[in-house]
């Protein structure tokens, strides 16, 4: 029983949140009435987090994206798809915003060694970034969280709105059609809307596993950005919501 509770709990950590039929498929030879004891059990030691249809990691709902390392590992040739594409986006001598989070860490891996300022409020970009010469990078200051590694809070958006960007690249846990793109930090929204204001042109980075699922905290819409870089697989129904909004997909 301990071996089967630990092992739900590694894939809904694994996968931030999941379904309980996705939980059965996990464990078929398991009754339905096992598997819901099990996550009642796990939900009352708060390893997980029982919501309905499913269960959520405990990282998700404290007010984190998840921890990095885990994100990281997830949908890996996606995030580098898409950071080759952004790159192609980057010019040399124009003052640039990098958000925090996994792909926007393969993102700065990934960055041109060309002559930019660049502002970042993740740990892990700004560790990527530090191998270049010819960029300037500077971090704001603020409250770390120690999940996603990133700086926010009104420390941050105090300093962030002295300032403007020729670009920015923004990144989203989620996006659903009736909620916009969201994240789980209620700081780290407000930062993003923030620097969404500051930004001459706002790029969206995120991967077609995030579209359709519902977040907690709305930062922007469609109609904030101008343009969405993703893995080649989004929905069609997603890619006419971009046409709808003159967003245009790379």
């Amino acid at each position: 029983m301990e071996e089967r509770r630990n092992a739900i709990v590694e894939l809904v950590n694994r996968e931030g949140t999941v379904t309980f039929s996705r939980i059965k498929q996990e464990f078929p030879d398991v009754s339905e009435m096992t598997l819901r004891t099990d996550l009642k059990a796990l939900d009352q030691d708060r390893r997980l987090v029982r919501i309905h249809g499913g269960a959520r990691s405990v990282e998700f709902v404290v007010g984190s994206d998840g921890m990095l390392n885990v994100r990281s590992s997830q949908h890996a040739d996606a995030k580098r798809a898409i950071a080759q594409k952004a790159r192609e986006l980057v010019r040399s001598d124009t003052t640039v915003f990098l958000d925090s989070g996994s792909t926007m860490t393969e993102f700065a891996r990934q960055f041109p060694d060309i002559h930019t300022l660049i502002f970042t409020c993740g740990l892990t970009c700004a560790t990527e970034l530090a191998r270049l010469e010819r960029p300037q990078v500077i971090m704001p200051g603020g409250h770390l969280n120690r999940f996603s590694l990133s700086i926010s809070g009104s420390r941050s958006i105090r300093a962030i709105s002295k300032l403007t960007f020729d670009i920015l690249f923004l990144g989203s846990t989620n996006y659903a059609p009736e909620t916009g793109f969201t994240c789980e930090s209620d700081e780290e929204a407000d930062l993003k809307r923030c620097c969404i204001k500051q930004a001459g042109k706002t790029v969206m980075l995120m991967d077609s596993s995030k579209v359709g699922r519902r977040g907690t905290f709305q930062f922007c819409d469609l109609s904030d950005i101008d343009i969405l870089v993703s893995d080649g697989n989004l929905p069609a129904d997603m890619l006419q919501r971009c046409a709808d909004h003159n967003v245009e997909v790379l």
